[in-house]
């Protein structure tokens, strides 16, 4: 399995380097081939990070290699698309903040799909972050808000449809004034994103907290608000203040990350991957550490149960898609119904 070293995770990456055990096991499905998940992303981002945790404990427990496969374009969509379209067999899966594949067919990005076309396996929740570079001019949140009124305020991000964009869009609606000097660049995933605001390339970016974790204890950012009622804690950061703080009405919705495997494939497939996810990643120590480490919130979950915590930010993304005018559909069309 091809690995993608990352700062900060690496120590976490190493234990999981060990050879391929494949285990006798007590599963309908047998995979006899090796799985790809397609990450629509850039490698380094959110998806990316978590997915590279998350593939070799099923590695172990399936007995057969998971790959990971890069597929950045469209916000995501292109990885996406190409899931949906292989064949279902149970062999090629995707990975994504669960908002992203529920909306793609509200703005037009992949016709005609919806949560339903998928099983859904959760693992960490993400919080955006909005953060500056050391350097930068603004010390707090209310002064970078303040700019964003009326100069030119560079923010980057992995584009519209991803994390960092999608915050973006939620300060614009909700800050209460139009935020005219927020001028958006898109990057083809959240790490190059996070970069460039490091660099000075961008004044600021509001990609997630995982995404900036080794650059804020790095000191090359500084994070000003968490979009959180509560303050963002992890290893080796000040505690970085929550978004409610200054906007005290401002609403917040878990951002649930996971993988997916879309419907059709044989039912072996789900019943051995919901047993795999019981048995080995709702109380996985790896998922764990690299949560505390980078700024996620460990809460696994599957099938129903996921759905059902999955659908607060669901919701919210495809509603706000109709009021910033964004929506190529109403997302009635998709069982989302936004007059709740």
């Amino acid at each position: 399995m091809r690995i993608v070293k990352l700062a900060g995770i690496t120590g976490v990456l190493a234990l999981l380097s060990t050879p391929l055990a494949a285990q006798e096991s007590e599963y309908s499905w047998q995979p006899d081939r090796p799985i790809n998940i397609i990450v629509p992303w850039a490698a380094g981002g959110s998806t990316d990070q978590v997915t590279r945790i998350v593939a070799p404990i099923l590695e172990e427990a399936l007995g057969t290699e998971v790959v990971v496969v890069n597929q950045p374009g469209a916000s995501g969509s292109t990885g996406t698309r190409a899931a949906l379209d292989a064949a279902r067999d149970g062999y090629t899966w995707t990975a994504n903040a669960i908002a992203n594949n529920a909306t793609y067919s509200v703005t037009g990005l992949i016709e005609g799909t919806s949560i339903e076309d998928y099983h859904i396996y959760l693992h960490v929740a993400n919080a955006p972050v909005v953060s500056v570079n050391a350097d930068s001019e603004y010390q707090d949140f209310p002064a970078l808000l303040e700019a964003m009124k009326s100069g030119s305020v560079t923010v980057a991000t992995a584009g519209v449809n991803s994390s960092g964009g999608m915050a973006l869009a939620s300060i614009k609606q909700q800050a209460g004034d139009e935020l005219a000097g927020a001028r958006m660049i898109t990057y083809d995933g959240g790490n190059p994103a996070v970069i460039a605001a490091a660099s000075g390339e961008a004044i600021t970016t509001t990609q997630l907290a995982v995404e900036q974790a080794e650059m804020i204890r790095a000191g090359r950012l500084r994070g000003l608000a968490v979009l959180s009622d509560a303050p963002l804690e992890f290893e080796g950061v000040d505690p970085i203040p929550p978004i409610t703080d200054f906007i005290s009405d401002f609403h917040v919705a878990k951002d649930y990350f996971g993988v997916f495997i879309p419907a059709g494939a044989p039912q072996e497939v789900y019943d051995t991957v919901d047993q795999v996810w019981q048995d080995h990643v709702m109380d996985s120590e790896l998922l764990k550490e690299y949560a505390a480490k980078q700024g996620a919130i460990f809460d696994p979950s599957y099938g129903d149960g996921a759905l059902e915590k999955a659908m607060p930010v669901v919701i919210d993304e495809a509603c706000a898609r109709v009021e910033r005018g964004e929506a190529v559909i109403d997302p009635s069309e998709i069982g989302i119904d936004c007059s709740q």
